[in-house]
C-alpha cells in the first residue's frame, strides 16, 4: 500500500504536547450494578467539580455505550448530545451531581476489556481505557475519584461479587439475588476499578503489618483449582514483608484479594485492593507448573502488589508516563526476585529476555521512547521498552545514587506524590534532590529511542593501560540524530597471568561522545570487564580476543560478566561460523568444559552459562539475517560441544538424575542444568538419547522435568516423539494451561516439519483464538521460532497474517502485540522482506481493521 494511501486512513493521533488538564474533577463515584451476562445495567452517579476557569461541557467518555438516563442533580438533563462515542453535557455552575444508566452484554465482550464473562465469571480489565466501556466517565488516569460500588446478582449464579476497597454490607434480595457494597476511601484513576461476581472459593490467610494491623488476604479461584494457590499465597506474603523491609511501604486497606480468570489479556492487574490475574500466573502445583512458572507467578504477584504505591498511591498523570509506573515496578519486582534465590541467575534472565524483546523492539519499525510522544492506541505501548528499559532506567539511577540514597529518593517521590497523578520528570526530580545529583543528560534517557553502542579498546603501554570509551545512538523512526547519553559502566581490570583483579571496581559515567582512562602501575598484560552486572542497557564492543574471553569465564568475579564473557566467546564464534561457512570451536568447547567443572559454582549459573545463544539473538548481530545458515552453525556447534563433552554431559546429568521435586534454588539449578545436559547429550546423536529422553518424561514427578523431556523429545526423529506428544496431551487434556505447554512446544520446535505442523494445530479442536493464551501460545511461539517462521517461501507469513487478520476481529489488543516479528522485514534478503511486507500491507487493506492493528502494521512498513 502507498504510504499516501496509510497516510489518509491514519487515525487520530494523540501526543504528549497537546496535554492539559482535565476540564472537570470527579472527587467522588458511586456505582450500582446489577449483573447479568446477557445484559448489565449499571448506573452511574458522579460527584463533579469544575476544574478552575474554564467554561467548557462536562465531557464523558463512552465506547459502545448508549445512554438509557441522564440527570442532573436529581432532574432529566436537557441538552445532552452524543459527539461520536462520547456523552456530552452542558452544564453552569461549578459543581453537579451527575447520573447516567446504560446496559452492557458481558458475554458479548471478546475485547476482554471492560466488563466481560470469563468462563462463568463476570469480571472487569480498565487499564488503559476499559472503563469507559462499563459506564460513561472522564476515563483519564489524571481523575482521581473514591468509588463506592453495589453490586447485585443471581446468587445461585454468582455467590460471590468482589470490589475494590474494603467490604461494607452485603444483604438478600427477593428472586434469589443477593447484594454487596464496596468502598475504596483512596482517590484512583477509573483504570483501576475492578469488579468479579462469580462461584469462587477462597485460599485465606493473614498479614499482619509493621504497624500492627491485620490485613485479610484472599486468593479467589474455581474450586477445584483451589489446591494450586498456595505458592501465590505465600509468595503475596513475601512482597507485602520485602516492601516493608526495603522501600518502608505498608498496605493500606484491611483486605486484599486476587482472582484468577482464565481469559486475559495482560498478566495481571493492579487493581486498588482487588488484583485480576490470568490463570497462568497464579495455579501451580509440581505437576502442572514448571520451576520458571512458579519464579513467574512469585514475580508477578509481587509487581503487582508493589503497585499498591508505585502505581496506584501515586499514579500517571497522562498515559505517556506509563513507564513512572512500569519500569519502577519492575525494578522492584526483579529486585524482590534475586533477593529470594540466586541474584546472579535473575540478572541473567531478565537481561537474556531484555534483549530478545527489547533491543530488537529499539532496532526494528516500532522503536520508540520509554516516555513516548505520541500514539494512535495506548494498548501498543505496553512494550519491552515500557517496562524492561524502563525498569533499566531506575536500576541506572539506583547505580547512580547508590542504595542509601535511592531510598531516601523513593521514600520523598512516595511522600511528595501519594494521592497524586505524577510524571516521570517528578521521579527524576527526586532522585536529583534526595540524591545531590544533576540528571539533566540522563533524562534523555526517556526521550531518545534506539540502543546505545559503546565501543570499548583496551590497549597497554609498559605499566599503563589505556582504556578507549566511544557512545553512539543509532537512528530510530522520526529520531535521526541522537546527543550522547549517560551510561554508567562498571569496569575492572584482570591479570591475565595471575588471574587476580588489578584494580578496585570503578563507575566510570560516560557522558561524552568519547573519554579515555588510564590505568597505571600495571604489572601484567590486563584483561577487561566492563558494564559488569549489566550496569547500562547497552551493546558493548571490544578489543578482546577469544582467549581473553575464555580467560573472563573462568576468572571474572562478577557473575553476570563471567556469563557474558561466555555467551560473547559463543556469539562471535557462531557469527563467525555464519559468515565463513565455519569456525574454530576449540576456544568454546574449552570454556563449557572449565565451567561444568568448576564445583564452586551455582548449577542453575552453570546451566545459564553453558547454553548458546538464541538464534535470533545471533541474528541480531547481522545485517542481513539467514535463518538456516544461523540454525545450521548453531546445531553445528552445539553437536561438537556435545560430542567433546559427553562425558561431562552424562555425568552432570546422572548427578541430578534423581531428583525429585523440591522448590528451592539448588533443587532448581539441579533441574535446569539436568535437562541442559540432556539437549546436548541428544544433540551428539547417540543411540541412546530418546531412550534416556523419554524415560525421563515417563518418570518425571514435576513439570520441569518433563517438559524438559518433551521438548528435547518434539525437536527430534524419533518414533518415541508421537508417543511423548500423545501421552502428554491424554494427561493434560481438561487443563488449559498445560495445554497451552503442548501447543507452544511443538510451534518451537527445531524440526525441518514444524510449519507445516503448526497448521495442523491450528486446527486441532482445542486451539481457540477467543483465549490470549492459547493464541500467544501457537501463533506467538511459531513467529519468533526463526528459522520455522521464515522457512517455506513466505508460508509461515501467510499462516500468521491469516491468524492475526482472525483474531483482530475479536481481540484487536493480543493480535496487535503478535505484529512486530512481521515488522522485521528490513532484517532479511529481498525475497523473504517482499512477502513480510506483502503480508503486512494486506492487513493493513483488510475492512474493518482495528486501531490497535492498523497502528502495528502500517508503523511496521514504514
Amino acid at each position: 500500500m502507498a504510504d499516501a494511501q496509510i497516510a489518509n486512513q491514519l487515525p487520530h493521533v494523540t501526543r504528549r504536547e497537546d496535554y492539559r488538564a482535565p476540564d472537570w474533577r470527579v472527587p467522588e463515584i458511586a456505582l450500582d450494578f446489577h449483573l447479568d451476562p446477557a445484559a448489565t445495567r449499571v448506573r452511574a452517579t458522579l460527584k463533579v467539580e469544575r476544574n478552575g476557569e474554564n467554561q467548557a461541557p462536562l465531557r464523558l467518555l463512552g465506547d459502545g455505550l448508549t445512554a438509557v438516563a441522564v440527570r442532573v442533580d436529581g432532574q432529566d438533563a436537557a441538552g445532552w448530545s452524543m459527539d461520536g462515542s462520547d456523552l456530552v453535557i452542558p452544564l453552569g455552575g461549578d459543581a453537579h451531581l451527575v447520573e447516567t444508566e446504560v446496559v452492557i452484554a458481558p458475554e458479548r465482550n471478546t475485547q476482554l476489556m471492560g466488563l466481560y464473562a470469563s468462563g462463568g465469571i463476570l469480571c472487569t480489565q480498565c487499564e488503559a481505557e476499559g472503563f469507559r466501556r462499563i459506564t460513561f466517565f472522564p476515563d483519564r488516569p489524571d481523575v482521581l475519584s473514591t468509588y463506592r460500588v453495589r453490586m447485585t446478582a443471581d446468587k445461585a449464579r454468582f455467590p460471590v461479587l468482589l470490589a475494590n476497597g474494603d467490604p461494607v454490607a452485603q444483604g438478600e434480595l427477593e428472586g434469589g439475588k443477593h447484594w454487596a457494597e464496596w468502598h475504596d476511601p483512596f482517590p484512583k484513576p477509573s483504570y483501576l476499578f475492578a469488579l468479579v461476581a462469580g462461584d469462587l472459593v477462597a485460599n485465606r490467610g493473614t498479614f499482619t503489618t509493621q504497624s500492627g494491623r491485620e490485613v485479610q488476604l484472599g486468593i479467589w479461584v474455581r474450586s477445584p483449582d483451589l489446591p494450586k494457590t498456595d505458592h501465590a499465597l505465600h509468595a503475596l506474603k513475601l512482597a507485602m514483608a520485602w516492601d516493608e523491609k526495603v522501600y518502608g511501604r505498608e498496605y493500606d486497606l484491611d483486605v486484599f484479594n486476587i482472582v484468577a480468570v482464565d481469559d486475559f489479556n495482560f498478566g495481571a492487574m493492579e487493581n486498588k485492593g482487588l488484583n485480576i490475574f490470568n490463570s497462568r500466573y497464579i495455579l501451580a502445583d509440581p505437576d502442572t507448573a514448571t520451576d520458571y512458572d512458579y519464579d513467574a507467578i512469585a514475580a508477578v504477584v509481587a509487581h503487582e502488589y508493589f503497585h499498591n504505591w508505585s502505581g496506584n498511591r501515586v499514579t500517571c498523570r497522562d498515559w505517556f508516563q506509563l513507564s513512572l509506573k512500569e519500569g519502577f515496578t519492575v525494578f522492584r519486582d526483579q529486585s524482590f526476585s534475586a533477593d529470594q534465590g540466586s541474584a546472579a541467575v535473575k540478572r541473567i534472565e531478565d537481561v537474556r529476555g531484555l534483549r530478545a524483546s527489547q533491543f530488537p523492539e529499539d532496532a526494528g519499525p516500532l522503536a520508540h521512547p520509554v516516555r513516548p510522544d505520541e500514539y494512535i492506541e495506548i494498548s501498543n505501548f505496553y512494550t519491552a521498552t515500557i517496562y524492561n528499559k524502563g525498569a533499566e532506567l531506575i536500576r541506572m539511577m539506583h547505580t547512580i545514587l547508590g542504595p542509601e540514597k535511592f531510598r531516601a529518593a523513593t521514600d520523598l517521590y512516595f511522600a511528595r506524590f501519594d494521592g497524586t497523578a505524577a510524571t516521570c520528570e517528578d521521579f527524576v526530580r527526586c532522585m536529583e534532590e534526595a540524591g545531590g545529583v544533576d540528571l539533566s543528560q540522563f533524562r534523555r534517557w526517556y526521550g531518545q529511542a534506539g540502543t546505545p553502542r559503546v565501543s570499548a579498546t583496551l590497549t597497554r603501554d609498559g605499566g599503563k593501560a589505556r582504556l578507549k570509551l566511544e557512545q553512539a545512538v543509532p537512528p530510530t523512526p522520526g529520531q535521526p540524530d541522537k546527543a550522547p547519553m549517560v551510561l554508567p559502566l562498571r569496569v575492572k581490570l584482570f591479570g591475565n597471568f595471575t588471574g587476580r583483579s588489578m584494580c578496585d571496581e570503578q563507575l566510570v559515567l560516560l557522558k561524552d561522545p568519547s573519554t579515555e582512562i588510564v590505568f597505571e602501575n600495571l604489572t601484567e598484560q590486563p584483561v577487561l570487564s566492563i558494564n559488569r552486572g549489566f550496569s547500562a542497557p547497552v551493546i558493548v564492543e571490544t578489543n578482546r580476543t577469544p582467549a581473553d574471553l575464555a580467560f573472563l569465564s573462568a576468572h571474572d568475579d562478577d557473575p553476570f560478566a563471567r556469563y557474558e564473557a561466555m555467551q560473547q566467546l559463543m556469539l562471535d564464534t557462531l557469527v563467525g561460523a555464519v559468515r565463513n561457512g565455519s569456525a574454530d570451536h576449540g576456544p568454546v568447547i574449552e570454556a563449557v568444559r572449565n565451567t561444568l567443572s568448576d564445583t564452586s559454582l551455582d548449577r542453575a549459573f552453570v546451566a545459564e552459562a553453558v547454553l548458546l545463544p538464541s538464534d535470533s539473538f545471533i541474528g541480531d548481530q547481522m545485517a542481513v539475517v539467514d535463518p538456516e545458515a544461523i540454525f545450521r552453525a548453531r546445531e553445528a556447534l552445539r553437536a561438537e560441544l556435545g560430542t567433546a563433552l559427553e562425558r561431562e554431559w552424562r555425568a552432570a546429568y546422572e548427578t541430578a538424575r534423581a531428583n525429585r521435586f523440591e522448590y528451592s534454588p539448588a533443587a532448581k539449578g539441579a533441574r535446569r542444568l539436568k535437562n541442559v545436559a540432556l539437549g546436548y547429550i541428544a544433540a551428539t546423536g547417540a543411540a541412546d538419547a530418546a531412550e534416556l529422553a523419554f524415560g525421563q518424561f515417563e518418570g518425571a514427578d514435576n513439570m520441569t522435568d518433563r517438559q524438559g523431556a518433551l521438548t528435547t523429545l518434539a525437536n527430534g526423529a524419533s518414533t518415541l516423539r508421537e508417543r511423548a506428544l500423545k501421552g502428554f496431551y491424554d494427561r493434560y487434556a481438561g487443563n488449559a494451561l498445560v495445554l497451552d505447554k503442548w501447543f507452544q512446544t511443538q510451534a518451537l520446535s527445531t524440526r525441518d516439519d514444524t510449519a507445516e505442523s503448526v497448521e495442523r494445530l491450528a486446527a486441532h479442536p482445542d486451539f481457540t483464538l477467543a483465549n490470549p493464551n492459547r493464541a500467544r501460545a501457537l501463533i506467538g511461539a511459531f513467529s519468533v521460532n526463526q528459522r520455522a517462521f521464515h522457512s517455506g517461501e513466505g508460508r509461515g507469513y501467510r499462516f500468521v497474517a491469516d491468524q492475526l487478520i482472525a483474531l483482530d476481529k475479536l481481540n484487536p489488543q493480543t493480535a496487535a502485540k503478535l505484529i512486530p516479528p512481521l515488522g522485521r522485514w528490513k532484517r532479511f534478503d529481498e525475497g523473504r522482506a517482499a512477502r513480510m511486507r506483502a503480508e503486512l500491507e494486506r492487513i493493513v487493506a483488510t475492512p474493518g481493521l482495528s486501531k490497535d492493528m492498523f497502528e502495528q502494521a502500517s508503523k511496521s512498513l514504514d
